[in-house]
């Protein structure tokens, strides 16, 4: 009786060891490759559920069936003005043909080398034949800000985008996924993740900003200055206009002053004769008062200006 039990519990335990070699599961994530002493046997199972294989001679191998990642290394490598730059890309991919993958690739490992391989030397391709400015403007036809476009105006700017970094991310995908459909790789997109500069070249860069920079500042530094000049020009003009205005009416008031005195010593002394002749007399008095005060003057006897000195000593 205990032998019986005995082997019954061996029989139990060699079916179990048996079903678990002969059955396995199939996710809904998971394309299954069955292998016979190493070689693929059958086709790709990629419907979910419990599945059959001969037990201890066909090995399962699960493959993805979900888009994987791929992040490419940072690459040094020069523009098509030998501008040295460091690209970093990142894409996605996904197994399209099971079979042809297992039997390429085997694994998602060595499908990465290969991706950095194929995709790197597309990308090396497309910016050697490519202008720096078209490698860091995202789109030809983006606008500066207004700031931007202001200095723009007066100083040295990269020129204009004629395709932009999108259409090269589209050559370099539109290169590379031919290469991957063979290995049962589909690359669904690429792009460029990060640039930076050579150290060299970051150098002039910042002393291009710099330089830049002076402009911008001697642009403003020059309209201040011409704006003050204006300011001083105006300031000028009316203060000469003010003094000019100014002189004018004192003239014209004294002018009618002199008018009016005039006026008025004429009236007083146009009455009579003898008010006239006053009159002459103290002008001429005036007269005299102002030419020979401190002057030496050679006059002929029979000048007019004499006339009273010769009434005089009669």
């Amino acid at each position: 009786m205990k032998i019986r039990l005995i082997l019954i519990a061996i029989a139990a335990l060699l079916a179990l060891i048996f079903m678990s070699g002969a059955v396995y599961t199939v996710r809904e994530t998971d394309t299954v490759i069955l292998t016979q002493f190493g070689a693929p046997v059958g086709d790709p199972i990629s419907v979910p559920g419990l599945h059959w294989k001969t037990p201890f001679v066909q090995e399962v191998h699960r493959l993805e069936k979900r888009v994987l990642e791929f992040d490419g290394p940072s690459t040094e490598m020069p523009t098509k003005e030998k501008t040295y730059i460091s690209v970093d890309t990142f894409g996605r991919w996904r197994i399209k043909d099971a079979a042809a993958f297992f039997v390429a690739l085997r694994d998602e490992r060595t499908a990465v080398s290969r991706l950095e391989d194929i995709i790197g030397s597309e990308v090396r391709a497309a910016v050697a034949s490519n202008e720096l400015i078209e490698i860091v403007r995202s789109d030809k036809n983006r606008v500066l800000p207004l700031d931007l476009q202001k200095q723009a105006q007066t100083t040295t700017v990269l020129p204009s985008a004629k395709r932009g970094r999108l259409e090269i991310e589209k050559d370099i995908l539109a290169a590379a996924a031919p290469k991957l459909l063979p290995l049962g790789i589909e690359l669904l997109d690429v792009r460029i993740k990060r640039i930076n500069y050579n150290g060299e070249v970051l150098q002039r860069i910042y002393l291009r900003m710099i330089s830049e920079r002076a402009q911008i500042a001697q642009r403003y530094r020059s309209e201040g200055e011409g704006e003050a000049a204006r300011i001083l020009g105006k300031k000028e003009r009316d203060l000469s206009k003010v003094e000019s205005e100014a002189y004018m009416k004192v003239q014209q008031a004294r002018g009618e002053a002199d008018a009016e005195a005039t006026r008025i010593y004429a009236e007083a002394y146009n009455q009579t004769p003898q008010s006239r002749e006053l009159y002459t007399f103290l002008k001429t008095m005036d007269t005299y008062r102002t030419v020979l005060a401190g002057a030496n003057l050679v006059l002929s006897t029979d000048s007019e200006l004499f006339r009273l000195f010769k009434q005089a000593a009669q």
